[in-house]
C-alpha cells in the first residue's frame, strides 16, 4: 500500500470517528425529586396562566391526586439513587404498601372506583405516577406544551432504568388512573359556573361590595360556591358566623375595624411592611404610573402553601410516598377551602376597607397592596392558610421549625417560623396590615380553614 493511500485511509478514519457522538448518559434521580418537578412545573405553569386563586387551587388538586392514586403502591425506594431502586415490584409488596396507603378518591365524593395494577405483573409506579400527572394537568391549564415537553423529558429518563414490558405497563396504568380522575373534573360545575352571571353590583346598599381601584374590576368567581367539593357536604357546611353588620358609628365592632386598618396603616413598621410583601401572594397585579400600567406575576396562596410543604419534605428527606400523600391532602384541603371562603364572600358580601376608609375617612387613602376583586368576608388567604397549616400539622405534627424560602426567585428574603400555624397566622395578620382586610375577616377565616381540615382529617383519617 502506498504512503498515500495509507494516509487518506488514516484521515478517514479520524474524520468518521470525529463524527460519532458519544453515548448520552441519563442521571437519574430519587423518585421523589421527579414529583418534587412536576409540582413545580405545575406552579410555573399557573403563574403563566395567571389563574386566580380559587381557579388555581382547582388546577392542583386533580393533577396532585392523580399523581397519588398512580403512585401509591410505590415502597420506600427514594432515598436510594433511582437507578438501583428501579421501583419495579411483585405481587406480594403490593398489599402492605396498599395497606397503607389507600385511595384517597374512594373516599372523596364523585370519583369512580380507581384501577387496580394486576398482582401478577411489575411496575414502575413512579413512571405511573408522572404519567397521570401529566396526563391530567393539560385539562386544567392553558400552556399545555410545558407539560407535555416535561413528560417526555422525565419518561424518557426514567424509561431507561426497566425494561420496556414494566414501562409501558406502567404508562398505561397511569393513563387508567388519570380517566378516572379526568371523568370527575369534566362534572365538577367548572364548565357551568363559567356561563354564569356577573354578580351584581348595588351601590345604593350601605356596605355591600363594589369593584375597587385601580382596574374596578367585576367580581372574581362569584359562584365559585357552585363547584362540588371533595369532602363537604355543602359549600355551606363550614361557613363562619355572620359578619359584624355595617355601621358607621364609632362605638361599633365594625367601625372600630376599619379604624384599625387604617391606623396600622400611618403607623407601619418595617417588620409589618416585610410580612405585607412576603405574604402578597396576588398572581396577577396591575400597577398604574400615569398612562402606563405595569404587571407583576407571583405564586397565588395555594402555590405558596405547597411550596412550603416541598420545602419541608425536602429537608426531612421524605421518601416518595410520603410527598405524595402531602401534597394531595394539601391540595384538597385548600381547594374545599376556596369553596367555602368563596361561598361565604358573595353571600355577605361584604365592603372592603378601601371603599370605606377613602368615602369617610381620607380620601387620599389607599391600602398597601392592591384590593383583590371580590368581598371582603373572609380572608381567602387567611382560611386556605389555615387549612393547609393544619393539614401539614396533622401529618407532621406541631412545632415543626422551617425558614421558608420559596419567595427568593420573586426578589423577597426568606422568613423563618416555629410551626405551620404561626405561618398561616403571619400570613393571614399581612391582610390587615396590607390594608385590604378588616382583622375579623382573618380571625374569622382562620377558623373557617382549620373546620374545613379538621372535617377532611376526620373523613380521611389522617
Amino acid at each position: 500500500m502506498t504512503k498515500q493511500r495509507i494516509l487518506f485511509f488514516t484521515l478517514l478514519l479520524f474524520s468518521s470517528c470525529k463524527d460519532i457522538k458519544p453515548k448520552q448518559v441519563v442521571v437519574l434521580k430519587p423518585d421523589v425529586e421527579y414529583l418534587h418537578d412536576a409540582e413545580k412545573k405545575l406552579t410555573d405553569v399557573i403563574i403563566t396562566d395567571i389563574f386566580s386563586p380559587p381557579v388555581a387551587s382547582r388546577v392542583y388538586v386533580y393533577p396532585l391526586l392523580a399523581a397519588y392514586e398512580a403512585g401509591r403502591f410505590s415502597s420506600d425506594v427514594s432515598r436510594q439513587p433511582a437507578a438501583i431502586s428501579k421501583n419495579t415490584f411483585p405481587a406480594d409488596s403490593l398489599k402492605l404498601i396498599a395497606d397503607s396507603y389507600s385511595s384517597i378518591t374512594n373516599q372523596l365524593k364523585g370519583f369512580d372506583k380507581m384501577p387496580q395494577p394486576d398482582s401478577s405483573k411489575q411496575y414502575d409506579f413512579t413512571v405511573a405516577s408522572i404519567k397521570a400527572f401529566c396526563t391530567v394537568a393539560p385539562k386544567v391549564i392553558f400552556a399545555v406544551r410545558d407539560i407535555a415537553d416535561f413528560e417526555t423529558q422525565t419518561l424518557n429518563a426514567l424509561k431507561t432504568r426497566s425494561t420496556d414490558e414494566v414501562f409501558n405497563r406502567s404508562v398505561t396504568f397511569g393513563q387508567q388512573v388519570a380517566d378516572v380522575i379526568i371523568k370527575r373534573l369534566s362534572t365538577d360545575n367548572y364548565k357551568e359556573t363559567r356561563g354564569m352571571s356577573r354578580f351584581e353590583v348595588k351601590n345604593d346598599i350601605p356596605g355591600r361590595w363594589i369593584p375597587t381601584p385601580p382596574d374596578y374590576a367585576d367580581g372574581i368567581e362569584p359562584h365559585w360556591a357552585e363547584m362540588k367539593a371533595l369532602v363537604m357536604d355543602s359549600a355551606a357546611q363550614c361557613c363562619p358566623a355572620p359578619p359584624p353588620s355595617y355601621s358607621e358609628n364609632k362605638s361599633s365592632t365594625f367601625w372600630k375595624a376599619t379604624q384599625e386598618v387604617y391606623d396600622i396603616s400611618k403607623k407601619m413598621t418595617d417588620e409589618q411592611e416585610s410580612i405585607i410583601t412576603f405574604w402578597d401572594d396576588n398572581p396577577f397585579v396591575s400597577r398604574h404610573k400615569g398612562h402606563l400600567m405595569f404587571q407583576d406575576k407571583k405564586m397565588t396562596p395555594g402555590g405558596h402553601w405547597l411550596a412550603i410543604a416541598q420545602l419541608f419534605l425536602k429537608d426531612k428527606n421524605a421518601d416518595f410516598p410520603t410527598a405524595l400523600k402531602t401534597y394531595a391532602l394539601t391540595s384538597i384541603a385548600m381547594y374545599d377551602a376556596f369553596i367555602s371562603c368563596f361561598c361565604e364572600k358573595y353571600h355577605s358580601a361584604v365592603v372592603r376597607p378601601e371603599t370605606v376608609i377613602s368615602a369617610k375617612i381620607d380620601k387620599q387613602w389607599h391600602p398597601n397592596l392592591v384590593t383583590p376583586a371580590f368581598p371582603s368576608y373572609t380572608s381567602g388567604h387567611s382560611t386556605v392558610s389555615a387549612s393547609a397549616a393544619e393539614v401539614l400539622t396533622r401529618l407532621f405534627g406541631d412545632n415543626q421549625k422551617f425558614t421558608d424560602t420559596t419567595e427568593k426567585e420573586f426578589g423577597l428574603p426568606v422568613r423563618s417560623f416555629t410551626s405551620f400555624r404561626q405561618a398561616a397566622r403571619e400570613a393571614s395578620i399581612s391582610r390587615v396590615y396590607a390594608g385590604i382586610h378588616y382583622r375579623f375577616d382573618c380571625d374569622k377565616g382562620n377558623e373557617q380553614g382549620t373546620k374545613v381540615s379538621v372535617l377532611i382529617g376526620e373523613k380521611l383519617k389522617f
